[in-house]
């Protein structure tokens, strides 16, 4: 089984924080559908005969096309891969794109799930991240959504400046409110060259606070888990029978194939990536070549990626897949390094599967790193 990653690289407007690609002209959008059903058909036989089971749209801001030109992406996934019979297929959504026809068009539509971009409740917090959307649209889409859409994910982000945990605990209770299945949050990352970066270092926004951060990532577990949610991935909460299908199949290591400008595959023992620029994407697939860059993994990336994931998730890092797959030098290794996270209760080991613990789950990641082999 694998999925299809569909990036749509385009947005309304600029968040300051986010450093994915996108643009905020909409003049080369319909040129972009063309090229993106065009490098299916180039690629349809790189995954073999694998069967697709997930299907995500994600961006950018997915949400800005037409329900005619999504169901348009769909057919072509359809006719140039094996699908399964009832994929997950998600639609990434920012609240001022749902109006309520629009839902009501995804709906009657092959989406099945949607992931909401909300990030905040509080309109001051909308207007530090330079959101589209204010926290009235946030509400009301929501109220339409749940109407028709049993599948919805609301994206919320944690750590803002000036964000009390308060705040953020009403943030998390007026998310669940609406009664949605699945929350992914996140903490807020100034990232290199986005303008929170630069504001920060002018003294305009205030730094992100990490300690503070830390503090309501673990209200954020405390309160979902009160209402019944699975802590299933580090930054992921679902309800039984609604984790993620699309995002579970990367942490587990499943074949996946992504279409568009920046977008990231991975076949089993290569990672690739397309350029990040429209123009040359279009030019370049308008030509029949793929503008594509990859790399094959060596025995220790792959070891250090399923170290990171494995991490991250609930199912754990499993020893006997190490032995299987990597040898006893790994297992040795990891036994030692493991020691000391193992004695500061930051990970625990538990049939043969090593996890975070709870206290370790903000520090997985760090954890991970120093569990990499590097040389």
């Amino acid at each position: 089984m694998s999925g299809i990653y569909i990036h749509i690289p385009f947005c309304k407007q600029a968040c300051f924080y986010c450093d994915f690609h996108f643009s905020t002209s909409l003049k080369k959008k319909e040129d972009m559908i063309v090229a993106l059903v065009k490098e299916m058909e180039i690629r349809k036989g790189e995954l073999g005969n694998t069967t697709i089971e997930t299907i995500y749209f994600g961006g950018g801001t997915p949400s800005v096309l037409l329900t005619k030109e999504i169901e348009t992406l769909i057919a072509a996934v359809y006719k140039n891969f094996k699908v399964v019979q009832n994929p997950e297929i998600t639609l990434e959504a920012n609240p001022d794109d749902l109006s309520e026809e629009k839902i009501m068009e995804l709906s009657n539509s092959p989406i099945n799930r949607l992931s909401i971009g909300i990030q905040s409740f509080f309109e001051k917090d909308l207007k530090l991240m330079n959101r589209a959307h204010n926290s009235k649209e946030a509400k009301k889409c929501l109220e339409f959504a749940t109407q028709y859409f049993a599948n919805i994910s609301v994206d919320l982000i944690y750590g803002i400046p000036d964000c009390t945990n308060q705040e953020w605990r009403e943030n998390i209770q007026t998310a669940l409110s609406f009664g949605v299945p699945h929350i992914s949050s996140y903490a807020l990352t100034v990232e290199p060259k986005t303008p929170l970066a630069s504001f920060i270092k002018k003294g305009i926004i205030k730094n992100v606070d990490e300690e503070k951060a830390q503090e309501q990532f673990h209200i954020l577990i405390e309160e979902l888990e009160k209402a019944s949610f699975i802590h299933y991935e580090t930054s992921n909460f679902g309800k039984e029978d609604f984790f993620s299908q699309n995002n579970s199949s990367y942490w587990l290591g499943k074949l996946y194939l992504g279409i568009g400008p920046s977008a990231h595959s991975f076949d089993g023992s290569q990672r690739s990536w397309n350029v990040r620029n429209n123009t040359k994407y279009i030019n370049a697939i308008a030509e029949n070549t793929l503008p594509i860059e990859r790399e094959t993994l060596s025995k220790k990336d792959r070891y250090n990626e399923y170290i990171m994931t494995g991490l991250r998730t609930i199912w754990g890092v499993s020893f006997d897949k190490i032995r299987n797959e990597f040898g006893d030098k790994y297992i040795e290794y990891l036994e030692n390094q493991s020691k000391k996270y193992l004695q500061q209760d930051l990970l625990y080991l538990e049939n043969q599967v090593l996890r975070t613990t709870k206290k370790g789950k903000f520090l997985s990641d760090g954890i991970a790193s120093d569990l990499f082999i590097v040389n």
